[in-house]
């Protein structure tokens, strides 16, 4: 009797795409996935999506549970908290989870004075807001507006006069002209190293955008070397402490060449003159009477 032939075994290109078919099952399932929550994260922000799905979310958000319950700001020492509140867009009593703590630290990032912010936001209902400042470091006066500017030289933004206490920033240092935001820094610091001619000086003016000249407070100036301004303003100071040179009434201080000091003073007042009638009287009243 004739053995029955053996069925043809499969080649191995079959078992290869059958282990394949295998292994893909699971990732198919997981694209798919995938796919059917991206559409459905899309048909979300569909206006008409928004709209059916608003009232379930409405009550969700209305529990008291979820709700605002205090909003701790610090670090606002320039920055108005009226502004921070704004630039929040949420107050006490609001709903927790329609708040936006990307939105509120960008839009906290752009008030004047904030170099940046930190927004934080717990389940608890309270908001905190972490503000570092960027403060004002000059006034700069030009082409006849004054703006203030950080140390970098950099206008502050913003200044409608509605910042917090805008008169503490009259004690900043006035620096005038064309480039003197950009050069301040390095003058400002040097004058505070010297405080007794720092408390005299009302203004610098830059020349041409290479020197300075700083004007005084009883109408004198001191005209500065390009480029030597801190040597010249400790010469300066010395000569202030062993003459008082700048308790003189001198209308300009040239210390533009290093090995020279050119002083010009205020002419003395002319002699008071005697009116001639004042003179006549007087000696006719210094003669004897004859009788």
């Amino acid at each position: 009797m004739r053995a029955a032939p053996r069925p043809d075994r499969p080649s191995r290109l079959k078992l290869f795409l059958r282990r394949q078919k295998r292994l893909l099952r699971p990732v198919g399932g997981l694209v798919f996935i995938g796919l059917l929550a991206t559409g459905g994260w899309y048909a979300l922000q569909m206006p008409i999506v928004q709209e059916q799905i608003s009232p379930l979310r409405d009550r969700l958000l209305g529990t008291n549970a979820l709700r605002v319950t205090a909003i701790n700001i610090t670090g606002a020492n320039l920055t108005d908290e009226n502004a921070v509140l704004q630039a929040l867009n949420t107050r006490v009593g609001a709903p927790i989870l329609s708040f936006s703590v990307s939105g509120a630290r960008e839009r906290l990032n752009a008030l004047p004075f904030v170099d940046h912010a930190s927004v934080a936001r717990h389940l608890s209902g309270e908001i905190d807001v972490t503000l570092v400042e960027r403060p004002p470091y000059a006034v700069w006066q030009h082409q006849g507006h004054f703006e203030l500017i950080d140390r970098l030289g950099k206008p502050v933004p913003g200044q409608d006069g509605s910042t917090k206490d805008a008169a503490a920033f009259l004690h900043l240092p006035l620096v005038v002209g064309d480039g003197a935001n950009l050069a301040a820094s390095g003058l400002i610091d040097t004058l505070l190293q010297e405080p007794e001619v720092r408390s005299r000086v009302t203004a610098a003016v830059r020349v041409s955008d290479r020197r300075w000249n700083l004007s005084l407070r009883d109408g004198a100036t001191v005209l500065l070397p390009e480029g030597e301004e801190a040597p010249a303003i400790h010469r300066l100071a010395v000569f202030q402490a062993s003459t008082h040179l700048l308790d003189r009434p001198v209308v300009l201080i040239d210390m533009r060449l290093p090995d020279r000091l050119t002083i010009r003073e205020l002419p003395p007042p002319p002699p008071a003159e005697t009116a001639p009638n004042q003179t006549a009287g007087a000696s006719k009243n210094a003669q004897p009477s004859t009788h």
